[in-house]
């Protein structure tokens, strides 16, 4: 069996505009390589509902899962929940068990919960909520799109608690080989490497380091064994 595929969206102006830099991406694909699900897609919208919209159905479509990031607070961008509803013909508003979990936050703190918080507790019917160990406003998971905050540290929290009720497949496994030639000295062997062993993926980076130039090999896959030799193969070409 083939391992679960995944796309993430990640949603706000700010990303776009460059004045806040995304980590989600990066510690999502992590995440997910050691459960064996495979990201297979990323893209970044703006707050903009049409292209949330079209994003979500096409990528929630293509793909086993899809993980948002971003849109779902306090202020009128926020539009992510509506958004992914609509997505399946749905609406998003303030459901009664997210109003309770807001409610017990914000009274421990002695915080109104005014008409902006309660717009984190719009949640569609038929999702599943995502617990928020950080700031307490739920994420969801609706069919296949689990929506979660943008900041990091609340995203990384959600995802802890979300991953460990998604099957997910074989662990991908990697190994690198560096070699201090160019990657036109290598291109050919890593051409017939990777027509040998299909069912790996063989990447090459190019370094430059003190003065001294080469290759780096990445080579990916399920099967421990066959990475290692596959290792191996390209080592015996370019001894150190």
């Amino acid at each position: 069996m083939t391992n679960p595929t995944a796309a993430m969206l990640v949603i706000g102006d700010e990303i776009l505009s460059g004045r806040t830099r995304d980590s989600n991406l990066n510690h999502l694909a992590k995440e997910l390589t050691l459960r064996g699900i495979d990201l297979r897609e990323a893209r970044v919208v703006a707050d903009d509902h049409d292209a949330i919209v079209a994003a979500v159905r096409a990528l929630s479509t293509a793909h086993d899962h899809l993980f948002t990031s971003g849109g779902i607070g306090p202020t009128h961008d926020d539009i992510t929940a509506p958004a992914v509803a609509a997505a399946f013909g749905l609406e998003a508003g303030v459901r009664d068990d997210a109003r309770a979990i807001l409610a017990a936050h914000y009274e421990a703190r002695g915080v109104e919960l005014n008409a902006a918080r309660l717009r984190m507790a719009r949640i569609p019917e038929g999702a599943t909520l995502i617990d928020n160990p950080v700031s307490a406003a739920p994420g969801f998971s609706l069919e296949n799109v689990h929506v979660m905050a943008g900041v990091p540290r609340i995203f990384e929290a959600m995802l802890a608690g979300l991953l460990p009720r998604i099957p997910g497949g074989k662990p991908v496994l990697s190994q690198s080989l560096r070699i201090e030639r160019g990657e036109g000295d290598v291109a050919e062997a890593l051409s017939a490497l990777a027509a040998a062993h299909p069912g790996l993926a063989i990447g090459s980076y190019p370094f430059t380091e003190n003065g001294v130039s080469g290759t780096n090999i990445v080579v990916r896959g399920a099967d421990g064994a066959e990475v290692e030799a596959a290792l191996v193969e390209l080592s015996a070409q370019f001894p150190a």
